[in-house]
């Protein structure tokens, strides 16, 4: 094994991306609440103020209310209640681990979407 291949600037960066999941993920939405722990961009800290879980695509612009598998809305962004469209990746089981790079996890108001961001800005004034 020659040392150049040992050392990780080296690697062909694409080598491990074709491994990892592509898109959003339940691991990236776990990340994302912890950047948002106390504030209005998490669903406990803006339920009050009307705001329920939700995706957006920001390719076609539709919103979905982030759903149980059934149908049933959920108190939280689940992968699992959108349409299978967006998924990227399941796992075995054959539950969505991944959805489409160009989805956001927000929040939906009446007819309106906010980004996490938004939701924040707007719980804290």
């Amino acid at each position: 094994m020659h040392a150049e291949s040992l050392n990780p600037s080296r690697r062909d960066p694409t080598a491990s991306r074709s491994m990892r999941p592509v898109g959003l993920t339940d691991k990236a939405l776990r990340r994302q609440n912890r950047v948002f722990r106390d504030t209005g961009g998490v669903s406990a800290g803006n339920r009050a103020q009307g705001f329920a879980p939700a995706f957006m695509d920001t390719q076609t612009g539709v919103v979905y209310r982030a759903c149980f598998a059934d149908g049933r809305p959920a108190p939280m962004h689940l992968l699992e209640g959108l349409p299978s469209a967006l998924v990227v990746e399941r796992d075995a089981g054959g539950r969505a681990v991944a959805i489409h790079a160009s989805v956001l996890a927000g929040f939906v108001r009446g007819t309106r979407f906010f980004t996490r961001e938004q939701a924040a800005a707007l719980v804290m004034n």
